[in-house]
């Protein structure tokens, strides 16, 4: 694994392997939150109207909340 120039040379072994497995760590969770939320994204663009329906629950949660109209 390419080592990057922000670490310094003289860690030893298992420094340095503890610093790629975080990397590598990082790198996977952030693969796996994007691959969730295209997941998500995929699922509602199957229904659109359920996308209408949050949005007038949301405004209609805002009106209560507020005690009067959203604009």
């Amino acid at each position: 694994m390419q080592r990057f120039h922000d670490e310094p040379a003289h860690l030893d072994s298992k420094t340095r392997r503890k610093l790629e497995d975080q990397r590598r760590m990082q790198f996977r969770r952030a693969i796996e939150d994007r691959c969730e939320q295209r997941r998500l994204q995929l699922e509602m663009s199957d229904y659109p109207e359920l996308i209408a329906a949050n949005y007038l629950l949301s405004t209609k949660a805002a009106r209560r909340k507020n005690g009067g109209k959203v604009r």
